[in-house]
């Protein structure tokens, strides 16, 4: 069975302080960010060492919705090192009726029969459930740093 990867993140902050936070992207993802991730079409780049992911803002809802697509990429430790060209990032935010907010994140097309599975469900774990939250909730997220 082929499941996208997925996560949830719930916090006692509005949906603005989510979409503020997912959209400064060298913030909590990679302190290597070259672009602008903040407008619908706005083109960005994170890298990792010798891996680089190119990104497109596919989609925008002012405090609900941001997707990104993987224009290109390049992930050294993979045989195909273009794995992620064509998946999408889609962030959805819902707020609840006890104040808080809900984070749905889902690579789509990051499934489990692809090579790097493993290893990248693991970083999305890290930097969702540790940099991402962190940045929404103390207003400081543990980015990769500047090479």
């Amino acid at each position: 069975m082929k499941n996208d990867y997925s996560a949830v993140i719930e916090v006692a902050n509005t949906s603005n302080e989510v979409y503020n936070a997912i959209n400064n992207v060298p913030l909590w993802w990679t302190e290597n960010f070259e672009g602008s991730s903040k407008k619908l079409n706005d083109e960005f780049m994170v890298t990792f060492g010798e891996t680089f992911i190119k990104l497109k803002v596919a989609e925008l809802v002012n405090n609900y919705k941001v997707v990104w697509e993987v224009t290109d990429s390049f992930k050294h430790f993979l045989k195909n090192k273009k794995e992620w060209v064509g998946t999408k990032i889609c962030f959805d935010i819902v707020n609840d009726d006890n104040q808080k907010s809900i984070l749905r994140f889902t690579h789509m097309g990051l499934v489990n029969s692809l090579e790097c599975y493993d290893i990248c469900s693991d970083a999305w774990n890290g930097y969702l459930q540790g940099s991402l939250k962190s940045l929404i909730v103390t207003g400081k997220g543990t980015p990769d740093k500047s090479a």
